[in-house]
C-alpha cells in the first residue's frame, strides 16, 4: 500500500503519479471523473491526463468521502457542493488528504506490528 503525500509539492501529476499518491487504481480515477463533473484533467499532446495539485487534493476528498465516511458517489456530490458554497471546499480537502494520510500509515504501522508480533496472516500460506 502506497502512503499519501499529505501535500503535493509538484504542480502536475501523471495519472500513475496520481495513483501512487492516492493509493488509487486508473479506473476508479477514470471512473470518478464520469461521476464527479470538477475532476476533469486537461490531457497533454500525448492525449494523457495531467492532474494540478488541486485536483490530486478533490480526489483524496473524495476518496475520504466515499471510503472513511461511507458516503454514496450522490451523497459525496452532494457534500462537496455544499462545501463549495460555504467556501469550506479547499481546506476540506486538505484536512481529507491528512486524514487518508494518517490512515494509510496506522494500516502501515498495524501491518508492521502484525509481522512483527507473528501474527501475519500471510505467514505461511501460498
Amino acid at each position: 500500500m502506497a502512503v499519501t503525500n499529505p501535500r503535493p509539492t509538484q504542480e502536475f501529476f501523471s495519472i500513475g503519479e496520481v495513483c501512487a499518491l492516492t493509493d488509487l487504481k486508473p479506473h476508479v480515477l477514470r471512473y470518478w471523473e464520469s461521476q464527479f463533473r470538477f475532476l476533469n484533467p486537461a490531457k497533454n499532446r500525448s492525449g494523457n491526463r495531467v492532474y494540478k495539485s488541486r485536483e490530486v487534493e478533490l480526489i483524496m476528498l473524495v476518496k475520504h468521502l466515499l471510503y472513511s465516511e461511507k458516503y454514496t458517489i450522490e451523497g459525496a456530490r452532494q457534500k462537496i457542493e455544499q462545501y463549495r458554497r460555504t467556501g469550506e471546499l479547499r481546506g476540506t480537502a486538505r484536512r481529507a488528504m491528512g486524514s487518508e494520510t494518517v490512515r494509510e500509515l496506522r494500516q502501515e504501522v498495524d501491518a508492521v506490528l502484525k509481522v512483527l508480533e507473528g501474527r501475519d496472516d500471510k505467514k505461511g500460506k501460498s
